[in-house]
């Protein structure tokens, strides 16, 4: 969930805290996104990962009157901050404070039988990874959280880093974060925590630099950058939720219903195109297999297999989209 902030004229920010009520966040594809989902008066949309609210707005402004948009996000300050931005939409918006795995039951729970849209813009938004105290970004020093509920109680990064044995860091590095030397980051964070555990990103950040070779540092991101996505998807079970909300949002489709999903990773966009292409067919058999004995049948219709992506413009805007995929299907 990328954003491009674009400062207001608030004199109290700070650098590198921007206040929320002094920017004005941009989603990433959302014209492409709007143009194919065609949101209409009258509609009910379900934004199921509100962040700094930017897609919700967009969502408003086109199905009112008579419409609303649902939005739902994990984290609380940003349904506080929603409430407090759309407090005068009235019914016309309602924030949850709830995971997108559950977008059936949270919409059920409303007394809804189905919905005409939904988007789902996924991964972290600009205001989660500028917030010094949630541990989501190696630009800060901050404790190492990374937790989009910092209300729950699940495993942090520092839980991970500090109690996970040496394999099972490597093959998290490997498999969420595509980490080269994945082995070599585990052998450096088990060396260091046997002298004292690891509690910043400032101490993550550094002994992960230093564990890859200077010469194979990647030229445009940080060499830190795949090790925190990997613990952050790990933090936050973004994949199984990911799983889980495909699943919820095809069946709380209405006919000729839509769904948008942006997505930032290879990890997360194959699996967004596999559960749309699975769907979208008859037959899931094996190919081998003579006769169908499966009896699914298609759910989603998709306009187009391939994936829209940011144009140059775009681009030129916020570098950060450079690894936005949009996907696009419509309930049959």
């Amino acid at each position: 969930m990328t954003t491009v902030a674009v400062m207001g004229n608030s004199a109290s920010a700070t650098p590198g805290t921007p206040e929320p009520s002094a920017l004005e966040h941009r989603p990433v594809l959302l014209h492409p996104l709007i143009d194919s989902l065609q949101p209409k008066p009258g509609q009910v949309a379900v934004d199921g990962t509100f962040g700094a609210g930017g897609m919700t707005a967009a969502l408003l402004e086109r199905v009112t009157p008579g419409g609303r948009v649902i939005a739902i996000d994990r984290d609380p300050a940003a349904v506080a901050r929603g409430r407090a931005r759309f407090a005068q939409a009235g019914a016309a918006v309602t924030l949850v404070a709830g995971n997108f795995a559950d977008l059936d039951q949270i919409v059920h729970g409303m007394g809804l039988d189905a919905v005409d849209i939904v988007v789902l813009d996924l991964g972290i938004s600009s205001l989660q990874l500028d917030d010094l105290a949630r541990g989501f970004s190696f630009r800060f020093d901050s404790p190492l959280d990374m937790r989009m509920d910092p209300t729950g109680d699940s495993e942090t990064a520092a839980d991970i880093v500090n109690g996970w044995d040496e394999g099972g860091l490597a093959s998290l590095l490997r498999d969420y974060g595509g980490e080269r030397f994945a082995r070599r980051i585990a052998a450096a964070i088990v060396r260091r925590r046997s002298v004292a555990p690891l509690h910043s990103t400032a101490e993550l950040t550094e002994l992960v630099a230093a564990a890859i070779p200077r010469r194979f540092w990647p030229k445009r991101i940080h060499p830190a950058t795949r090790t925190f996505q990997a613990l952050r998807i790990e933090v936050n079970q973004e994949l199984k939720n990911l799983e889980l909300g495909m699943q919820a949002v095809i069946s709380i489709l209405r006919p000729g219903g839509r769904l948008g999903v942006i997505a930032f990773h290879s990890l997360e966009d194959t699996l967004v195109k596999n559960s749309l292409h699975v769907a979208a067919k008859n037959c899931i058999c094996p190919p081998q297999q003579p006769l169908c004995t499966c009896a699914h049948r298609a759910s989603l219709h998709l306009p187009s297999r391939k994936a829209i992506k940011p144009d140059a413009a775009e681009l030129a805007d916020n570098p950060r989209a450079r690894s936005a995929h949009l996907r696009i299907a419509e309930k049959l």
